[in-house]
């Protein structure tokens, strides 16, 4: 048995050199790409009554609530910041989704 390979794991022969493993690891900093934005409508919890949810903004709590205010007056709708989502009251997704866009995010109407 002394001409068989060194590394095997129930025969199957264990590739060693990293420079041949097929589609080699790429480095975190190149994939990232912006984070998706989307803005959906829920309804759960609240009576029937609808608001549009903002999810996936990469902002510090403080430039939530700032944003959130901007959107709220753009909607003439009230609405709160809660757990990192924005809640705008109301069906205003199209709206929302064209302000962001302009604002540069990538933005996603979700849902139906």
């Amino acid at each position: 048995m002394s001409g068989g390979p060194k590394h095997t794991f129930r025969g199957v022969v264990l590739r060693t050199d990293p420079s041949r493993v097929r589609g080699a690891l790429k480095t975190v900093a190149a994939q990232k790409a912006p984070p998706a934005v989307r803005v959906g409508r829920e309804v759960a919890g609240r009576a029937g009554k609808g608001v549009s949810v903002i999810h996936g903004l990469p902002l510090a709590p403080s430039e939530l609530a700032e944003l959130a205010t901007r959107l709220k007056k753009l909607c003439g709708a009230g609405g709160a910041v809660k757990a990192g989502v924005i809640e705008i009251q109301g069906d205003h997704r199209d709206r929302l989704v064209a302000e962001l866009r302009k604002l540069g995010y990538d933005a996603k109407r979700s849902g139906g």
